[in-house]
């Protein structure tokens, strides 16, 4: 199975130039394929659990800097922290043993609490990977220009847009590929944030016995002005504001198609390095915060401050002070692949179930979903260039929609223990742990969505309900369609044949016509008919091709693909027994391919040299008023095909399928 792969010596210079670019096409015959492109815990601590990791950078400094003049609360905020890491990763833990095949509460929402809660998640997801990627880039730059002169800041913005269009490149070679070359980052964030960290701790003991005294002091003062009440709801803006610091750790769940087998024990052992990680840096940063004593300084992170200030007397401490900041940023930027690794996975769910367009499903030569990756880079330059990379306007957008997502996964699988307590023993343990996990997550995006509607909160509702808008619309063309070819499939796949059944073998020499079917349905049937009552009497063979397209609703592992192939070859034979019923002979091909229309082409050539008496046939949708969205929403695979065939002296008729949309 697999496409034919040109030679390299038969590309153009352009052809040379984007394989060079991108990478060569990967061969779905490898028996090692799905092993090789497959992520082990570290790997995919790397590349998932980044995105968790990296958001020490910032998520903690809005908390601290929510404070204000009440820094002494900053102990309690960081040990809330990490307390509300483990939740939530428990939670998610539970989804990857729950639901192993990947898309995280997309899949969750859809399954528990029905498809219309299951838009809302996913579509809340998709606007969250793109900000997943804006934020991290945007902090990745604010991180590396804290040590650059004010006066070059101007030049964040394209900076950050030239990162983008780096990571779109990454991505598009695929997953693993850009995964590797970012590994080393990583180990460098963790390395130096370790040592950071433990010198904040180790090297200020004689700073906890004054700062114990600092949180009583305060303690009592806020009692006696502002009360236990105001106390309360400062400390919960502060921990709401923060809900930056959670951002990602969805990400393991969501992207467990790529996991090494076992799936399961592989997410939820990159999920333990991932909240213990997330929790320690996090946590330990609010100590070191209120141990040094840190306050704001125009144009650096609070990080920046920090490191500058444990590293001054160490020797080279400047330089190890700059390496510190500057693998955060870098981790920044691995923690933006997360985006481009998770989104399109959640596209291409939502495009399997109609949600999207089809086409987002596609794979590319690279195995890879390029359009997926394509539209969520163009996106977060978009929206880099719109808030002009402010860190703080983003992540209020982030933060309310990756809440939006954690709250309705709580909510999911709360429901999902309940209906299962007469079969696990253990539900009402995993079902609290939901319900606080529910409590914390809401509580988060409503103060988040209050406090900061007008600093920009109102944007990401509207671009998220746009996105919700949009789905519903193209879902409902989708049915409508659906109901049209359902109308053909009624009245066309159990109708009377008269004829004898032609078993007879092909003869090459007789008018032989090639119909191109994508599975057994009214739509191929009456394609078939309206060739033998265009041109009666003609044809004496019939060889029906298909081509079983592997995207990302069936690239998840061998037994997918083998059952993919199975299906197309069932649906063939059906064809031919029909066909032979018909009075005609008959026979199938078929090939395996992530790209329909390379792959029928290299078939529909094969067969014309055996039989070179031949013509091509193809079934198109055609709508009584053609609308703009038709050609994003349905492919153009019969002109495609009609146009390659053509020019290498095939001919190729299109007959045209009628249905209402």
């Amino acid at each position: 199975m697999g496409t034919k792969q040109e030679s390299a010596s038969n590309l153009n210079f352009f052809q040379k130039l984007v394989r060079a670019i991108f990478g060569a096409p990967k061969q779905l015959k490898d028996p090692h394929l799905f092993h090789k492109m497959s992520l082990i815990p570290i790997l995919a601590w790397v590349g998932l659990g980044a995105d968790g990791l990296s958001s020490s950078a910032y998520g903690p400094e809005e908390a601290f800097r929510a404070l204000g003049q009440h820094t002494y609360l900053a102990i309690l905020l960081g040990l809330t922290t990490a307390v509300t890491v483990f939740i939530i990763s428990y939670a998610y833990s539970r989804i990857i043993e729950h639901f192993p095949h990947g898309g995280g509460g997309y899949i969750v929402a859809t399954h528990m609490l029905g498809e219309k809660a299951g838009v809302v998640s996913g579509s809340a997801l998709l606007v969250d990977y793109v900000l997943t990627i804006t934020v991290s880039i945007a902090a990745c730059v604010d991180a590396m220009f804290s040590y650059i002169p004010q006066h070059y800041h101007h030049y964040k913005v394209p900076v950050a847009c030239s990162l983008a269009v780096l990571l779109i490149v990454l991505n598009i070679r695929g997953v693993k590929e850009s995964i590797s070359v970012m590994a080393p980052i990583f180990a460098t964030f963790v390395i130096t944030h370790v040592l950071m960290l433990m010198d904040g701790m180790f090297t200020h003991t004689q700073r906890f016995v004054p700062l114990a005294n600092e949180f009583k002091t305060g303690l009592s003062h806020d009692l006696s002005t502002i009360g236990f009440f105001g106390i309360l709801m400062l400390f919960l803006r502060a921990y709401s504001l923060g809900g930056g610091t959670y951002t990602g750790i969805e990400a393991v769940s969501n992207g467990l198609q790529i996991m090494r087998e076992p799936r399961v024990k592989t997410g939820k052992r990159t999920m333990v390095y991932m909240a213990t990680s997330l929790a320690f840096t996090a946590g330990v940063l609010f100590l070191c915060y209120a141990l040094i004593g840190v306050r704001p300084v125009a144009g650096k992170t609070l990080n920046a401050v920090l490191a500058d200030g444990l590293f001054a007397n160490w020797p080279m401490g400047h330089w190890l002070a700059f390496i510190t900041i500057f693998s955060e940023g870098a981790l920044l930027l691995v923690a933006a692949q997360t985006g481009f690794v998770d989104g399109p996975r959640v596209m291409a769910n939502m495009a399997v179930d109609s949600w999207f367009p089809h086409r987002f499903a596609a794979l590319s030569v690279r195995l890879t979903m390029r359009n997926g990756i394509m539209l969520m880079g163009l996106s977060a330059i978009a929206l880099l260039v719109y808030t002009g990379g402010s860190v703080s306007a983003l992540i209020i957008m982030y933060s309310i929609n990756v809440f939006v997502t954690f709250s309705l996964s709580q909510l999911g699988m709360s429901r999902f223990f309940i209906q299962r307590r007469k079969e696990d023993p253990k539900w009402l343990q995993h079902l609290s742990v939901h319900l606080v996990g529910l409590v914390l997550c809401s509580t988060i995006l409503v103060i988040t969505t209050v406090e900061k509607f007008a600093e920009g909160g109102w944007l990401t509702l509207v671009i998220t309900s746009l996105v919700i808008w949009l789905c519903y619309l193209i879902k409902n063309h989708y049915i409508r369609v659906r109901q049209g070819i359902a109308q053909l499939d009624e009245a066309l796949l159990d109708f009377p044949i008269t004829h004898a059944y032609n078993d007879a073998p092909l003869n090459k020499n007789d008018l032989t016509a090639i119909q191109l079917v994508s599975g057994y349905s009214g739509f191929g049937v009456h394609t078939l008919l309206s060739i033998l009552t265009t041109f009666p009497k003609t044809y004496k063979n019939v060889i029906f091709v298909s081509v079983a397209v592997v995207d990302s609703g069936s690239f998840k592992g061998a037994e997918e693909v083998e059952a993919l192939e199975q299906s197309v070859r069932d649906g063939l034979e059906k064809y031919v027994t029909l066909a032979r019923r018909l009075g005609f002979a008959a026979e199938h091909r078929m090939e395996t391919a992530i790209d329909v229309v390379e792959g029928a082409i290299d078939l529909c050539k094969e067969i014309h040299e055996t039989y070179p008496r031949s013509t091509v046939f193809t079934g198109q949708l055609t709508f009584r008023l053609e609308k703009f969205y038709h050609r994003l929403l349905h492919n153009e695979t019969a002109f495609a095909i009609q146009r390659r065939l053509q020019w290498d002296g095939i001919t190729s008729v299109i007959l045209p399928i009628r249905v209402r949309s």
